[in-house]
């Protein structure tokens, strides 16, 4: 296996002056005057507008087009009013960039051409450069140049989840080949999320230096591990990658679904900010937080996607519920969904919820 060189960047881009923009009051343990709101997958399959520019373009050729990145990126600022803009992206992307042969299938997900299961194949790995990831720079300039006072997040998979994939040949119910790997290979387990810590810093690290003003971390499939896994296969790579960003000057988000059992050691691995999903009511889920690492850390989330099919009235009652949460929590809280935008999701009432949360105090 290859070891990442060390960054040959030009200087970090330098930060923008944001310091009052409530998402990142909040992200900072915070109360800003009102409670800032994003959505995962905000800029995605429920804007008509993203489905239109998607028509003919693939995933990976919309993720390697800086003008389309930008654009995409902005549509949900736009529409919506959300406090923070979150790059367009997937969690392949750095796959992608290094050269493994990784493909998005419509309907399937990341589908890999040749998984990895032995040493051999960790070994062969193609390392990411950040000359590679040009179009994700230039995107980031490109909206830097249109965000004004909006914060713009950056974005990467977690090295577990990325190491599901590459394992598993494409998505996966049980993740049985995985969790085979990591007890039956342990050699081939660390050495390939090693060096999937290396691939998401670098990634990571050239989005902070042109500019982002926040990072997240994606970790989607850790709720498939047991708390004892979890802390032995996953966590001790995760906390690498967001150590490597602890003097950054960003605010790091670490957000992974059915994770409700593992809030505690996520928190542990560094982040400042933890999601939650919609499973554990907000304010126990920052108190497991608060107990794994001795004080209060801001949260994210966490309404159900599925609410926003629901009536406007019933919306509203549990939107005020989780910002009741959220306050009563010890740290800072920023509004969002305990998972990604459902396509089918109406615009039009996330429209709506944006404007309610920003009716809320922070």
């Amino acid at each position: 296996m290859t070891t990442t060189p060390a960054l040959t960047t030009a200087p970090a881009t330098p930060r923008r002056d944001l310091q009052d923009a409530p998402f990142l009051v909040a992200a900072r343990g915070g109360r800003p005057a009102h409670l800032p709101v994003w959505f995962m997958r905000q800029a995605g399959r429920s804007l008509p507008e993203y489905r239109e520019l998607r028509v003919d373009t693939g995933m990976l050729q919309a993720c390697d087009t800086p003008e389309l990145i930008s654009e995409i990126t902005m549509q949900p600022v736009r529409r919506h009013g959300v406090d923070a803009a979150i790059l367009f992206s997937d969690i392949v992307v750095p796959l992608h960039a290094a050269g493994v042969g990784v493909d998005i299938v419509r309907g399937t997900g990341p589908v890999v051409a040749k998984p990895i299961r032995t040493l051999d194949d960790v070994e062969k790995m193609p390392r990411l450069l950040p000359t590679a990831l040009r179009p994700v720079t230039d995107a980031i300039a490109l909206l830097l140049a249109q965000l004004g006072q909006t914060p713009l997040i950056g974005f990467a998979g977690a090295p577990f989840t990325l190491a599901s994939y590459l394992v598993e040949g494409g998505p996966s119910k049980n993740h049985e080949r995985t969790k085979a790997l990591m007890r039956a290979e342990p050699a081939v387990w660390h050495g390939l999320m090693s060096a999937l810590t290396e691939i998401t810093v670098t990634f990571l690290q050239a989005q902070v230096d042109a500019g982002v003003d926040a990072i997240q971390l994606f970790d989607s499939w850790a709720g498939a591990l047991s708390e004892a896994d979890y802390r032995r296969y996953a966590l001790p790579y995760s906390a690498r990658v967001l150590g490597s960003f602890e003097d950054s000057g960003v605010p790091r988000i670490h957000f992974g679904v059915g994770t409700g059992e593992l809030l505690g050691a996520m928190a542990e691995a560094g982040a400042d900010v933890v999601g939650v999903d919609w499973r554990v009511p907000l304010d126990e889920a920052a108190r497991r937080v608060e107990r794994a690492v001795g004080g209060p850390r801001a949260v994210q989330g966490n309404l159900d996607p599925a609410v926003l099919f629901a009536d406007r009235a019933s919306i509203e009652a549990e939107v005020r519920r989780i910002a009741a949460e959220g306050r009563a929590a010890g740290g800072g809280h920023v509004f969002n969904l305990g998972h990604g935008v459902l396509p089918e999701t109406d615009p039009d009432v996330l429209t709506w919820l944006v404007e309610l949360v920003h009716e809320l105090p922070g």
